[in-house]
């Protein structure tokens, strides 16, 4: 029977592979030739990877008699599932213990209030009889401070800070318990050249702060103030949308009033100068000053303020630097010295008047030995009152002179001694001495 067509063709086919086969391999082309070896070469590289992959995934070798087994992991999974991945993580903060011997002639400083922890220049008894020594101690400002930083794929950096401290109001007395509530400090977000949160306030200058036993220092000559804000950095420039308060006194004196009526936040800009001597910074304020009350006799009035700062430091030597700001211009008060003067005062009609001030602060400092530094600063605020507005029981004007001497017996550990010399005079005339001796002892980690 003679084959069909289909199996003429296979047997076609196998007739042509096996001669094929048959041939010799010097008939083989020299590019045939290298791509054989290529994969030969190919295939040795896959087996050498396999046989190292197999290696790794083997198991352990059984421990030698009498070992002991290793200890379990600490964790087998990520403790922040919600974090970014490569988010980078810190926790820091320090441990401090003080001890404040207190005298003023003026009077004493009421029990348990913030003047008994570190110093409030509007605070300063006056008119009141000499007052013995009083010795506090506490541990109030003991800090934490948690961060996380991230940057992107696409490189945006997000960073944010939560800090607080212990001086967040007393839970228990002095009598046993000595408990504290925690305080926020900072608590704040930044998204590339943007902040968002509570941080140091922008017309502030804290590089330009002297070295301080006290929680400030310089108190009555720097300005001092954490709030909420919107902040923009490009370079140099930084400006800020902040938290507004009016502070008032009334007409012809009282009780001071705190007033949260402002429609506008408090716009600020600055501009730092970094050089290796140091820094230079400039700064404005633009405020709204508002208050507005209902039912009889109401008050509705808002004027606007401006004030102005330079700050900087100095470096004379790796050794020796000097530190100053100067503040001046309207409606400073709340911002200055822990709020010891009003931001405005009230007229006979209910109308806002700004009170104008002027203050500042210089410091020296010189490190005797890589362990051991000494500082002395000197602060200064006056206040230009009209007293037919105010009365004379407002503060005219506040100054100190302080000494201080840290030493660092081991890295992170600083002890220091601070010495202050303050006086506070009303525009009566009338004023009130302070003198204090401070020490500190402080753990950073």
């Amino acid at each position: 029977m003679a084959p069909t067509p289909k199996l003429r063709h296979c047997l076609l086919a196998l007739a042509i592979t096996a001669g094929l086969a048959a041939a010799p391999v010097s008939a083989q082309t020299a590019k045939e030739q290298e791509l054989e070896s290529r994969i030969a070469q190919l295939e040795k590289q896959l087996n050498d990877l396999m046989a190292e992959l197999k290696a790794k995934n083997a198991p352990p070798p059984p421990p030698a008699p009498g070992t002991p087994p290793p200890p379990p992991p600490i964790q087998v999974t990520t403790i922040t599932p919600n974090a970014n991945p490569g988010t980078r993580f810190f926790f820091s903060g320090f441990m401090r213990t003080e001890a404040l011997a207190t005298n003023t002639d003026g009077g004493e400083i009421p029990d348990s209030s913030a003047g008994r922890d570190l110093y409030v220049p509007g605070g300063i008894p006056v008119g009141g009889a000499d007052e013995g020594t009083d010795l506090n101690t506490h541990i109030k400002f003991s800090r934490y401070i948690f961060g996380v930083d991230h940057t992107t794929d696409a490189g945006d950096k997000l960073s944010a800070r939560l800090e607080g401290d212990v001086f967040g109001g007393a839970l228990g007395t002095q009598v046993a318990t000595n408990t504290y509530g925690l305080a926020v400090r900072h608590a704040w977000f930044s998204w590339n050249n943007w902040l968002f949160g509570q941080t140091w306030s922008n017309f502030m200058d804290p590089a330009a702060l002297p070295e301080a036993v006290d929680l400030v220092g310089p108190t009555e000559g720097t300005v001092f103030a954490r709030q909420p804000m919107i902040r923009y950095t490009s370079g140099n420039w930084s400006f800020s949308l902040e938290n507004p308060e009016t502070t008032i006194t009334p007409f012809r004196g009282g009780t001071r009033i705190q007033s949260d009526d402002n429609s506008l936040p408090d716009l600020t800009a600055r501009y730092r100068w970094t050089q290796p001597w140091g820094h230079l910074t400039a700064g404005v304020i633009l405020r709204q000053l508002a208050y507005e009350t209902t039912g009889t006799g109401a008050i509705d009035d808002t004027q606007m303020a401006f004030a102005g700062t330079v700050s900087g430091r100095y470096n004379f030597s790796p050794s020796t630097d000097l530190r100053f700001a100067l503040y001046g211009g309207q409606a400073i008060g709340r911002y200055i010295g822990l709020g010891v003067a009003s931001d405005a005062v009230l007229d006979a009609t209910g109308d806002l008047e700004a009170i104008d001030g002027l203050v500042g602060f210089v410091g020296l400092r010189h490190a005797f030995t890589p362990k051991t530094r000494f500082n002395i600063y000197y602060a200064t605020s006056s206040y230009d009152n009209d007293v037919n507005l105010t009365g004379n029981a407002v503060t005219e004007s506040v100054d100190s002179l302080s000494f201080n001497i840290f030493h660092t017996p081991t890295p992170r550990l600083d002890l220091g001694a601070e010495l202050r010399f303050a006086n506070r005079e009303l525009e009566s005339g009338a004023d009130g001495d302070l003198t204090r001796l401070h020490l500190v002892a402080r753990y950073s980690f």
